[in-house]
């Protein structure tokens, strides 16, 4: 006889500990923070006549997050401590003048770019859970928004899959959104919907999340179930405040106009590398 597929939801701690020998936490430890490391993909085009410099360029931009979350509601942003982490470059190579050199030319390339993911950066998001709501800061184009709206509905598909990961086990789940690829590893163990960023609604909170074959990474790197402390969890205030709506309609405007600008400056003049 086939199991439920809720049964097997709710025995699923279970089978954990009778397989792995992991013992979960209470369900009462709902509340607590995990520090996540978020790695984007640049998307940028580099010129033929400097493809030398490209091994040179960061492959990637890299930010250390921090998820705080309990029964109700979660909070990720920036942690504290938080730099943009340089990413090794390809062949291991010492930075030294060439490298600012390149990383100059990365950070021009990257404002010129009419890649949403090249000019867009998440500074914080809020999910509340019982309502579905999320508010959001974004960072897009040098202005920063603040954008409310409804969490996203993920059709979640559970697969079969499971590993250990920072000592708890997590099982796979992927998802399509918005043509987006979405591979997402949850833990029952932590019984919370959260997970980094909009991202949730999973039994179970998101330790590793992968969008688009690893265009965005989020991988947790610690995980830490003591409580909030001195943190708080509320939803951000900074920005220009915007619908979902809106901000879409604002990105797809701009970064319209951005190709038409990249078009005609091609046209004219292809970029030779050379700061002005």
């Amino acid at each position: 006889m086939k199991t439920p597929r809720r049964l097997r939801l709710l025995i699923l701690p279970a089978l954990l500990v009778a397989c792995f020998g992991l013992v979960p936490p209470t369900a009462a430890a709902q509340e607590g923070r995990v520090h996540y490391l978020r790695s984007v993909q640049f998307d940028f085009h580099v010129p033929e006549r400097w493809a030398q410099m490209r091994d040179r360029m960061p492959a990637q931009s890299t930010t250390a997050m921090v998820l705080l979350f309990d029964g109700s509601s979660s909070l990720m942003k920036r942690s504290a401590e938080e730099e943009e982490a340089r990413p090794p470059r390809a062949g291991g190579r010492a930075t030294g003048g060439g490298d600012r050199r390149a990383l100059g030319m990365m950070m021009r390339l990257r404002q010129q770019s009419a890649s949403r993911s090249d000019q867009e950066n998440l500074r914080e998001a809020y999910v509340d859970f019982a309502s579905g709501t999320v508010a959001e800061t974004r960072e897009f184009m040098g202005r920063t928004f603040l954008i409310m709206g409804e969490r996203p509905t993920y059709q979640w598909k559970l697969g079969s899959e499971q590993r250990e990961f920072l000592g708890y086990m997590v099982q796979k789940a992927t998802a399509v959104h918005d043509g987006s690829e979405i591979e997402a590893w949850f833990t029952p163990q932590i019984p919370v919907q959260a997970g980094p960023g909009e991202f949730g609604g999973l039994p179970g909170l998101i330790l590793v999340l992968s969008r688009d074959a690893g265009h965005t990474l989020y991988s947790a790197t610690e995980v830490d179930l003591t409580g909030l402390g001195d943190d708080s969890i509320a939803p951000p205030e900074d920005g220009d405040m915007v619908s979902r709506e809106e901000y879409e309609q604002i990105v797809a405007e701009r970064i319209e106009e951005l190709r038409t600008l990249r078009a005609a400056g091609n046209r004219r003049r292809p970029f030779d590398g050379q700061f002005r």
